[in-house]
């Protein structure tokens, strides 16, 4: 299946222009949709998650993998949907409230979709309650939250607090992360988990997704 490893490569490489090509061969090849996906675009884009944990790449390099990976799934879409191909689970994600940094959370995002999460991306200065509203209209089973100001960070608590008030704390987890939060931050207001960078929020969002 030398079209899969095109198609690997071309999301490595950041082919946008021509993998939309690739995945339309793939699939008039009889390939499935499942493998086109899995062995193709997210094993791709799982790599190159590492290699951002590792060092080796940087954000232009993950943006320009995302911006493939998504001309792929253009074309894919729709025969996910015929094959009944569906996420493996969904996640709110936002900026807190007070808070218009979006760079970091659109990198949780791209890496997040790059696991095959839905992800529903809420933009900046999210409230606690349209966070959590959100979350349950959608049956989304993790909160993520980024903050970039040590002035909008304890927004993140208000979340925690909402969910608590609400009732549905053991339903959803709360994930935090942004440059000044850190893991002795997250214990303190009862968040579920930290991240460091976005390829290791996004393992750890499928681990709590699928166990």
């Amino acid at each position: 299946m030398s079209i899969i490893q095109d198609i690997f490569d071309a999301v490595i490489t950041g082919k946008a222009k021509i993998i939309g090509e690739m995945v339309q061969t793939a699939i008039d090849e009889d390939i499935t949709a499942q493998v086109i996906l899995n062995d193709g675009m997210l094993a791709a884009m799982d790599l190159v998650g590492e290699r951002f944990k590792n060092g080796d790449v940087f954000i232009p390099e993950m943006l320009i993998a995302a911006r493939a990976m998504n001309a792929g799934m253009d074309v894919l879409k729709p025969h996910l949907t015929e094959a009944g191909v569906t996420s493996i689970g969904k996640a709110v994600l936002g900026t807190v409230k007070g808070d218009q940094h979006d760079i970091g959370k659109n990198l949780v995002r791209i890496m997040f979709e790059g696991k095959g999460i839905e992800v529903i991306d809420l933009g900046t200065d999210v409230s606690p309650e349209r966070f959590v509203d959100t979350a349950v209209e959608q049956g989304a089973t993790i909160i993520a939250c980024s903050a970039l100001l040590t002035t909008t960070m304890n927004e993140m608590k208000n979340v925690v607090n909402l969910l608590d008030a609400r009732g549905l704390r053991d339903k959803i987890t709360v994930m935090v992360g942004g440059a000044p939060i850190t893991q002795a931050f997250c214990d303190l207001i009862g968040a579920d988990y930290y991240s460091k960078d976005a390829a290791t929020a996004a393992d750890i969002a499928k681990s709590v997704l699928v166990g």
